[in-house]
């Protein structure tokens, strides 16, 4: 029997793994806190220190970093030439690493973390061990998770090489040495300024991932499918909504509340309340309004039969007013930061409703659509497509931010009102993008269209739909009309007012159209695309 390595930073197990290791005749060694646990459960162990003959240096650490450690650790026992080196040196052979690392991930979780904090919990000598152990797996078995210790011993005690077993600890070993370095790796980025804002993206991305949850199946029930997030910093976004009530969330609810999260983002700590209903990750309906239940009044409006079934989000804590007309439709999950009790207890007469508000860590801020440190990545077909995370278009005066009037009329005071709530709104629909809006309030919307054209048509059907009359729109576009027939299609829903972000060859035309039917139209020069 060789020697077996026991360090770890979690301890599940480990002294009842040591005794059975024990009992089996193998020598243990191990380190500080572990070695104090196995000596507790009143198991025999020998420490580091004592095994290489050189005493822990540095505050802790350098212990493990010797070669009495690491030649047990790489000889090849089939090999004479190494079995020679052991002797020679006086060295013996380690047959077990049982290692778990330092806890750096759950160090940078916690607010009030420092730099020097996140320094400390990097391990060394830990992934020095276990890669060492799965580079030699064919004379050492290593184990990084407390689960596999039961298998461990099983195998031990069935005999024979195992190859498939310890192939597979070495393979978990890599994995997770590899997510570990990736973690410490985007905290580190995460720190960089340049990179926070996106200016420069990074030759190389480590993504480190946790599953949150698995699920019952993907967007159809034959795709398995579960949850992730990033495996470093506090949970943000979606991952830092704690669910109140109702049944797990599904694939689907996780991608509308996505989309609920970036459409509610320019309306947090604004002068009104604002509400968006969402059915499959883009509003059918979005307002502000004097009040929570104003704004829900408001959106619900705007499209009443798509909001069977869809994610409603709030920029304020729901009131009882609010969950007494929520509670008259069914609603798939709502989230917002905070409910009144009273509220509460309404919404969750309602079984399958799902309540979601803010964790501890996660006030509401703003949209965090990114699993790296200012990044938005979307997987593809054999990749990942990389941008800068989006900036909320945020409402209010248009004109101190750069909005260039294009046409002979300005807009007026309630149209240049109005816009403003329009831009805010629209970079949520997915584009094509045509929102129709009124007294602060979507009226119609467009989305997904194949033609721009096709989404002005489709928001003014809505609106008439919805029982509107077609007088006194502003229209919000997400990208520039390629052509004059948009202008003209928004002229014949009632459109008096027009925000897009010009850059068209064809401007003069649309400028000119929109001149013709008496309209003002207004040029952001950014364009907000949502694929």
């Amino acid at each position: 029997m060789a020697y077996a390595i026991l360090s770890v930073s979690d301890k599940t197990g480990i002294a009842e793994l040591a005794r059975e290791l024990h009992e089996r005749g193998w020598t243990l060694l191990s380190t500080g806190g572990t070695a104090r646990t196995i000596r507790d459960a009143s198991v025999p162990v020998t420490g580091i220190s004592e095994h290489t003959g050189f005493p822990e240096i540095l505050g802790g650490r350098v212990k493990t970093l010797h070669p009495a450690v690491h030649a047990g650790l790489l000889a090849r026992l089939s090999v004479e030439g190494d079995v020679r080196d052991l002797e020679r040196h006086g060295l013996e052979p380690v047959g077990i690493v049982a290692v778990n690392l330092y806890p750096f991930r759950e160090t940078v979780a916690r607010p009030d973390a420092t730099l020097a904090d996140a320094l400390e919990q990097i391990d060394i000598g830990g992934p020095t061990m276990l890669r060492a152990a799965a580079k030699n797996h064919p004379f050492v078995w290593p184990v990084c998770d407390p689960e596999d210790y039961g298998r461990l011993l099983a195998a031990i005690d069935a005999g024979g090489d195992q190859d498939e077993f310890r192939r597979s600890l070495a393979a978990k070993v890599f994995t997770h040495t590899a997510a570990y370095d990736s973690a410490v790796a985007g905290y580190l980025r995460g720190s960089r300024e340049e990179v926070e804002s996106a200016t420069v993206l990074p030759e190389e991305i480590m993504l480190s991932l946790t599953r949150v949850q698995s699920l019952r199946y993907g967007e159809n029930p034959d795709q398995p499918a579960a949850f992730y997030r990033a495996s470093s910093g506090p949970p943000v976004g979606i991952p830092g909504l704690r669910q109140l009530h109702g049944k797990e969330l599904s694939y689907n609810n996780i991608l509308d509340l996505d989309g609920a999260m970036l459409a509610i983002a320019p309306f947090l700590g604004g002068d009104h309340p604002a509400c968006a209903i969402l059915k499959h990750t883009t509003p059918c309906g979005i307002a502000v309004g004097r009040s929570p239940a104003d704004a829900y009044r408001k959106a619900l409006a705007c499209d009443p039969v798509s909001a069977f079934g869809s994610t409603v989000v709030f920029s304020e804590p729901v009131t009882e007013a609010v969950a007494e007309e929520i509670s008259k439709l069914f609603v798939e999950c709502l989230v917002a930061p905070g409910y009144a009790q009273p509220a509460l207890r309404i919404l969750q007469q309602k079984q399958n409703i799902r309540i979601l508000e803010p964790g501890d860590e996660n006030r509401f801020g703003s949209y965090s659509g990114h699993v790296a440190a200012g990044l938005d990545v979307r997987g593809v077909s054999g990749g990942l497509l990389v941008q800068g995370s989006p900036t909320p278009a945020l409402p209010g005066d248009l004109r101190a931010r750069g909005a260039t009037v294009a046409t002979a009329r300005a807009p007026s005071d309630a149209e240049w009102e109005d816009l403003g709530f329009a831009w805010a709104a629209v970079q949520s629909v997915k584009s094509n993008a045509i929102l129709l809006a009124r007294d602060g309030a979507s009226v119609g919307i467009g989305a997904g269209q194949m033609s721009r054209v096709d989404a002005a048509h489709l928001a003014a059907h809505k609106a008439l739909a919805a029982g509107f009359d077609l007088e006194r729109l502003v229209l919000a576009s997400d990208a520039f009309f390629p052509f004059r027939d948009g202008v003209d299609a928004a002229a014949e829903a009632g459109v008096t007012a027009i925000i897009q972000p010009g850059g068209s060859k064809r401007d003069p035309e649309a400028i000119a159209a929109a001149d013709e039917h008496g309209m003002a139209m207004v040029f952001t020069g950014r364009r907000t695309f949502r694929h």
